[in-house]
């Protein structure tokens, strides 16, 4: 029996993650749970999985939730804080690490420490940090395992190989619901950009797919995941979304995933790897699918990848900056208050106003809390605090 705490049950990582634990309740117990503010959901779950500890992060929330648990269940601090006690306290073989943003930083980093593995859905902290998260992994021995199903299809693709073998990364991209679109851009409201054409994803994570920024994190996570050169990741537009990404090798062959897009398949690998069992996902047929498509980026209409690239390039803690301001620039465009064309535009601007400076100061946690930081009020500045 290999024990779970789950970071962010509540979202749709998180709840995707329990139905995998649920469906293999003979090899999986959940041990500690954790949500930003939906108490609601988190009370139904307690009462399902009888996780010893749980975590509300917003203070208001947890207040609400206290009454309504059973005695067996230990409530513990919110923030932060918290999710770092969460981590401790539960002391589980498996932590899974589902909360978005760069909130979920020094969460990861104590889960690296102290887990047999750590399953990553959150991209954000291993663009901040990855090389740092990296090498705590192998001091620590800690297993790491991508659950976001293009990361996974490559750790599915490259485990085995000897990096020096792989020439190129295929990081394949839906394109987001925006990349056929024929109209005004800078008219498209929140509403729009939320609804993705093949996943079903929090609010954050989809518009940037929408903007194609989510494929430019990725780039940077699976540069650090995998210790690849960023030269080496291609991005590629697939339409299906049934081939999660490939890798090509030095001989000329390709090893690539494929599967129906349900993101219980990429979870459940990184639970069970190194071994596999059924799901209750819809098995591929690809006599149904009958056609693989697959387009160059439009790096001109969407600016997000190469903006993202150059990040990687120039390193250190550029790609905290992308990050952090991009995560307030969404922010103020699900609130109404920037346009959709604005987000990309807005984070160039913040990372033109760091490289004036001349600042790329030594990678470390520190400093990278700092950059996030400093990106964050100056997003706002820009905009006028709106």
């Amino acid at each position: 029996m290999k024990t779970i705490t789950l970071l962010g049950s509540s979202g749709s990582i998180g709840e995707n993650t329990l139905r995998v634990a649920q469906k293999h309740s003979n090899i999986f117990k959940i041990r500690g749970l954790s949500v930003r503010s939906d108490i609601k959901k988190l009370i139904s779950q307690v009462y399902k999985f009888r996780p010893e500890y749980i975590c509300v992060f917003n203070e208001d929330k947890r207040e609400e939730i206290k009454n309504f648990l059973p005695s067996n269940t230990k409530l513990l601090p919110p923030g932060v804080e918290g999710l770092i006690e969460l981590i401790k306290k539960s002391n589980s073989q498996i932590t899974v690490t589902a909360i978005s943003g760069a909130v979920g930083l020094l969460p990861l980093i104590v889960a690296v420490e102290k887990s047999e593995r750590v399953c990553i859905a959150n991209k954000e902290p291993m663009v901040m940090a990855g090389e740092i998260i990296m090498d705590i992994a192998r001091k620590k021995k800690t297993e790491i395992i991508p659950i976001d199903s293009e990361p996974s299809a490559i750790f599915q693709s490259i485990n085995g190989f000897d990096k020096s073998f792989v020439r190129k990364i295929i990081l394949t991209a839906s394109g987001g619901p925006f990349y056929s679109y024929n109209g005004d851009l800078s008219k498209v409201t929140p509403q729009q950009a939320i609804k993705h054409p093949r996943w079903k994803m929090g609010r954050k994570i989809s518009v940037d797919s929408a903007t194609l920024m989510n494929k430019g994190l990725e780039a940077i996570e699976i540069k650090n995941l995998f210790d690849i050169d960023i030269s080496k990741i291609e991005v590629l537009i697939h339409p299906q979304s049934i081939v999660h990404s490939a890798v090509e090798f030095v001989d000329g062959s390709v090893i690539a995933q494929l599967s129906n897009p349900d993101m219980r398949i990429p979870i459940q690998f990184s639970l069970t790897y190194p071994r596999r069992f059924d799901s209750s996902v819809k098995k591929l047929s690809l006599l149904e699918v009958s056609k693989l498509e697959f387009f160059k980026a439009d790096i001109k209409k969407f600016k997000a990848i190469e903006l993202a690239f150059k990040c990687a390039k120039k390193g250190g803690v550029y790609p905290s900056i992308l990050n952090a301001s991009n995560e307030v620039a969404v922010d103020m465009f699900l609130k109404g208050k920037i346009k959709f064309t604005d987000i990309i535009n807005l984070v160039d601007n913040v990372i033109k106003v760091w490289c004036l400076n001349k600042k790329n100061p030594q990678l470390n946690i520190e400093n990278i809390i700092e950059a996030d930081e400093w990106a964050r009020k100056k997003t706002q500045e820009i905009t006028g605090n709106r």
